[in-house]
Parts: structure tokens; sequence; C-alpha cells
């Protein structure tokens, strides 16, 4: 019997907010243990929490851009439990009425062309509420320690529907779910920072089965390949229990992404009951469809809606648009440059996107610069100043390579630096240019006889003969031009 895999996942992301949830405390990441805190993150005697409109903006912003639905009202909840991470002994949630709900995610998995390139498929969503975070045990050989520094962070979880199959689809979800996060202001995402965490609920049944199995939740995952890694160790452990004539019992495993073994942490038999009942301190919040319009207009093109576009209105291949929609300030460095390129652009859209995705991000691993300091130095503008003297002849390929070296080194237009560089190519003689070409054919008849019999790339086995004799000063476009007459002789 074949098995099939049911998969949900429970994603939490901290908020980018410079205070706490319910109080003016700064949130923050790397300061001496216990030093953000205040009355109301320790939860003491008379102190009272006061909600932060900011992270309520950002959990709406983050709602629409995964299509969900903007509750009208949303309420505050006591989850109640006994745990030194939680000083109140309780963490203020959204049980009953979250304020996102439904909502999905577009994946996209290698496979055969369907929406763009690889398979896309949408992952459904159930909801996404507002909570605050907890604090961080820190265990050592002989104690264990609290530092309350992360406590009260606005944190959002997001649960989707039991809607994925694999390990690789789980990698996909939070791959561009942390890129759309990160691209709407939404969260920085660092999982080394704990800024996003997810656990995954993995169950398996017979394959075309609409049960589902006895599900194992995988804890402790830090990193999006130790998802991956984990939900695929599960599947197959599931399934050696079920073939081998045992059952799935309901736990929660621990998942060693190193050994890539996991471990039960604690048995399920029943649900834990939190005593959930509405915080006497907050009043719940009404989200009227102004404030819904407001935030709605601050969002940016979702990745995957980017990357249409680009191919649609550039004719850009996949392999430039799947490299610049990951980082939106590289694809809105592409757009600037591309409208700066006017009345060329259609010519010039691909060039400019490999010369960026190519060359100035091989300069930026070099140099291991961030794209910033790059763009301060290399203009679009200068790029576009770049692209248009290549397709002018101005400048040969190996020589703009040059010149692009020295405009990330030194921010200098092209054409200075062609200048001051005597990179540009000359003009040529017509005779000279001619006996050239005629040469290069005499000394590659295979090439000649390749292309005149419909072979377009041959010519450029005779291109290089004649840029060599000029030393590379010919015009290029003027080569061109004179080979093909010449060989249509």
């Amino acid at each position: 019997m074949k098995y099939e895999a049911v998969i949900g996942l429970e994603v939490h992301i901290q908020l980018k907010t410079r205070t706490k949830m319910f109080t003016r405390a700064a949130a923050g990441y790397g300061h001496e243990p216990n030093t953000l805190t205040d009355p109301v993150v320790l939860a003491l005697p008379g102190a009272l929490p006061v909600l932060n409109k900011a992270a309520i903006d950002q959990v709406i912003r983050a709602g629409l851009l995964v299509n969900c639905r903007i509750a009208d009202e949303c309420r505050w909840d006591r989850k109640n439990y006994f745990y030194p991470d939680s000083p109140k002994n309780y963490q203020l949630t959204q049980q009953f009425k979250p304020i996102c709900i439904g909502g999905s995610v577009e994946i996209e998995l290698p496979g055969p062309a369907r929406n763009i390139q690889g398979g896309h498929k949408t992952i459904s969503l159930n909801r996404i509420h507002l909570e605050e975070d907890v604090g961080k045990l820190n265990h050592f050989a002989t104690e264990s320690l609290v530092d309350y520094n992360r406590a009260g962070t606005p944190l959002m979880e997001l649960v989707t529907e039991p809607a994925l199959a694999s390990g690789d689809e789980a990698a996909a979800f939070l791959t561009i779910l942390r890129a759309t996060m990160q691209q709407g202001g939404v969260s920085d995402c660092d999982m080394e920072k704990g800024q996003m965490r997810c656990d995954a609920n993995v169950s398996i049944r017979p394959a075309g089965s609409k049960t589902l199995g006895t599900k194992v939740e995988m804890k402790n995952l830090n990193s999006i390949s130790f998802v991956r890694d984990a939900i695929t160790h599960e599947i197959k452990r599931q399934t050696a229990i079920v073939e081998s004539g045992g059952s799935v019992i309901q736990e929660t495993r621990d998942f060693d992404g190193i050994t890539g073994t996991s471990q039960s942490l604690r048995t399920k038999e029943d649900a834990h009951d939190y005593r959930y009942f509405p915080d006497p301190d907050l009043m719940p919040v009404r989200i009227d469809d102004a404030w819904r319009s407001a935030l709605a207009a601050t969002l940016p093109e979702r990745p995957f809606d980017r990357q249409r576009r680009l191919m649609a209105d550039y004719k850009l291949p996949y392999t430039i648009t799947s490299v610049l929609i990951w980082d939106k300030r590289l694809a809105d460095y592409y757009d600037t440059a591309v409208k700066l390129a006017g009345l060329d652009a259609p010519a010039l859209a691909q060039p400019i996107g490999n010369w960026i995705t190519n060359d100035l991000l091989r300069e930026l691993g070099a140099t291991s610069a961030t794209f910033d300091e790059a763009a301060a130095k290399v203009t679009p503008a200068n790029l576009v100043a770049l692209v248009k003297l290549i397709a002018a002849g101005t400048l040969t390929s190996n020589a703009a390579k040059e010149v692009f070296a020295d405009m990330f080194a030194t921010g200098d237009a092209p054409e200075t630096i062609a200048d001051r560089r005597g990179l540009k190519t000359a003009p040529t003689n017509t005779d000279e240019l001619e006996q050239w070409c005629r040469d290069a054919i005499a000394a590659n008849a295979k090439a000649a006889e390749e292309f005149r019999a419909g072979k377009e790339s041959a010519i450029n086995g005779l291109k290089g003969p004649v840029m060599k004799a000029s030393k590379g000063k010919a015009n290029p476009a003027d080569v061109d031009k004179t080979l093909r007459r010449l060989l249509a002789n």
C-alpha cells in the first residue's frame, strides 16, 4: 500500500515594531539579559497592558499580503499555563476572534512549467492571530536562567490548513512567506534570531484517503532546511511503523538537524486545557474599511506577481526574474534602470537584467558588500549608460567588463571611465575593416559555410578573428554588418 503525507505548519513571526505588544518597553535582540523589561513585561502588581497599534497595523499588512479576510473585530484572550518563560503565567493571544481569517500562499516547486517555471501550488491558510512572545530559557550545566528581553514582543502566528504534502513543499512555503514578509516590512524573519519559528504537524494516510492520520508535532526547527529534513524524516519514520504493523502515536518530537534524527519529547493523549477566557484589561479592536484600505495602499508587489509582470512587460527570461524577485531592493533597482532606458527599454531590458544578475552580484560576492553599498556606486542611470554604449558599438563586451569593474569601485560614469582608459572603439578604415573580414572568412571556411547554410551563431566564429586583427578597436556593429554583406555574396 502506498501512503501520502498530510502536513500543516504553525509559523510564528516576530513583527517589526520599536516597542513591545502591550507596553512601551523597547523590542530588540542581542541586548544584555533582562534589560528590555518594565513592570508590564515582568507582570508586577498593578501593571496594566496598553495596546501597540503599530503591531495591529503590521499583522493586518501581513494578512493582506497573504490574501486573508481581515476581521471587523478581534479580541484578546488569556492562555493560561505555568512555565518560567512567562512571568504572568498566561499569554495574551487571540484564540476565539483572530484578526486574520483564511488566506492563501502561492508556492513554487521544481517541476514542469505551469504558471511560471516550476510547478505552482496554492496553500490554504486557516488564520493569523496576534499574541505576545515569551522569554527565553538559557540552560547551563547546573542551572537554567531566564531572559525576559523577548517577552512581550509582538508575535503573529500563521496556521496553515493541512494542505502540504512533503518537506519540499514546506520549505517552498516558508521561503516565499519569509520573502513576502521581509519585502512587506512586516518582519526581518531572521530564523537565527528567533524572528521566524516553525512547528510542523505531520501525518500519513493511505494514498487517496480523505481521513487524516494520527499527527505528530515536530518542534525546534530553526532553519528552513531543518523543517524540510524533519518532515522528510518523520514521513519515513511513520511509514516504517505502519508498514511493520504498528500504530503511530500522537506526540511531540524534537528533531536534531545535525544528526537527522528525532526523539520523543512528550505524548499527547488529550488536548491541553489552557482555560482560555477573555482578557478583562483589553478592549476588543474594531477594524473598518478605511483602516484596511490605508494599509493596503502601502503594500509592495508580491514576489511572484512581480515575476509575472517582468516576464510579460520586459520579456525577461525566467533565469533573470528568478534572481531579482527575492530581493526587493534589487528588483526595484532593475525597474528604475529600465524606466530610465526610456524608448530603448524593449531592446535594453534583458541586457540590463544580465548585468545586474551576473556582473553586479558577482562583484558583490567578491567584496562581501551588501546591495545597498553597490547601488551607491553603480547607479541605475550609469548602468543604463553602459548598456547603451555597448548597444551603439562604442564599447566591446570585454571593454565593457573592464568599465563595469571600475564603475563598481569608483562610481564614475561609464563614458568617463572608457575615455580615461582608452577603451572606446575607434573609427575603422572601411577598406581595412573589409580586408580583416575577408581574411577571417578565408581562414575560417567552415564557420562561413555554416552561416551561409543558416546557422546564425556561426558568425561569431568570424567576429573574433576580426576583433583580434583590430586589437579590439573595431566597432562590433560595423564588423557584423561587413561580415554579413561579404557572406551574402
